[in-house]
């Protein structure tokens, strides 16, 4: 499924981000035109460093008083960062929830599991507490938690990894949010679990129509999960692609970069293909477009300004002064021993 604008739960325009410090403001988020379809699951993918999570703490308003925020966050009919702080608390958690990627250190290890879940349905939802734990056992079945009856009785750590985040997804659900902002949902999680938390993700949304944001810097998670996918670089959105055909029509230097770094079952074992350098500092990042020290298109115009993010030839909206020219390349990146 696509998103439409005009069908959008979530619109952000211009979105920029300012960490204050001594020496001046240096900006994180550099620009971020993005808007999150109603039902849709949007995935976010990056390198570490790009500022994936940033953007959507500054959007939830808890990164505090040292982060300069600007622009536009459209959530519904409320303009987010021009709320107080109180309608906003009236939304976190009741419209838009976010789960992170360590469930087990998000939740309080001093509460039991259903505590925490009673709490979150008196607050949110006003239930009387005899209402809230049949509906905390009946959440935790929702997201398949096994021996629910016992589960509401027992602390964190005497949980797995994978029952928490499923706790953690409860707990987010306990509001019925419209949206929901996975942060790394799978990250400390061996593989099986994690196709199993990506599969929990996909029945919701299906059950409830719920818009989701996956954030995550695995391909592979994305590609499974989303209808939509936008690729981030150094604070900005450099491509944004429908999922379906998003691996063969990749059109951002960039993005065909991490497509060609993702492992294939076709090379030689400890072969990986590599993007070279690293995402720049952000009180470094050069002027005009931030991807040009690490690309092997560069021209001179790259210097010069920073590429909008514009509809492609297939469709996609890149920003690359390359693919807005209409030039056909290919991107070779050399193959470099695996640790």
């Amino acid at each position: 499924m696509n998103a439409s604008r005009t069908s959008a739960i979530l619109e952000v325009k211009d979105l920029r981000v300012g960490v204050r410090s001594p020496k001046g403001e240096t900006q994180i988020v550099r620009g971020i035109d993005l808007d999150v379809g109603r039902g849709e699951i949007l995935g976010l993918v990056g390198e570490s460093g790009c500022g994936k999570s940033v953007t959507w703490l500054a959007i939830m308003r808890v990164l505090g008083r040292q982060v300069a925020t600007s622009g536009s966050v459209r959530f519904g009919q409320h303009q987010l960062l021009d709320l107080g702080e109180r309608a906003m608390a009236a939304l976190r958690g009741r419209h838009i929830a976010m789960i992170g990627q360590d469930a087990t250190a998000s939740l309080n290890p001093i509460r039991t599991v259903g505590f925490q879940l009673v709490e979150t349905l008196a607050h949110h939802r006003g239930f009387d507490r005899s209402t809230a734990r049949a509906e905390a056992r009946r959440l935790l079945d929702q997201v398949r938690v096994p021996a629910a009856d016992r589960r509401v009785g027992q602390y964190p750590h005497e949980l797995s990894g994978g029952t928490n985040q499923r706790v953690a997804i409860a707990i987010a659900l306990a509001g019925t949010p419209e949206l929901l902002i996975a942060d790394e949902p799978t990250t400390a999680l061996d593989v099986t679990v994690q196709a199993q938390i990506l599969d929990l993700l996909r029945e919701i949304r299906r059950d409830t129509g719920m818009s989701m944001v996956l954030i995550s810097h695995d391909l592979g998670v994305v590609r499974e999960t989303s209808d939509r996918i936008a690729v981030m670089y150094a604070g900005r959105i450099v491509e944004i692609a429908p999922a379906e055909d998003f691996w063969s029509e990749a059109s951002h230097p960039y993005t065909r970069g991490l497509l060609g770094a993702a492992p294939d079952i076709d090379e030689p074992v400890g072969r990986l293909r590599a993007i070279p350098g690293s995402v720049p500092a952000p009180n470094a990042i050069p002027a005009g477009c931030a991807f040009q020290e690490r690309c092997s298109l560069r021209q001179a115009v790259c210097s010069d300004k920073a590429p909008l993010l514009e509809p492609s030839s297939t469709g996609h909206r890149a920003a690359c002064h390359v693919v807005a020219a209409g030039q056909k390349y290919q991107v070779s990146y050399s193959l470099e021993n695996s640790a």
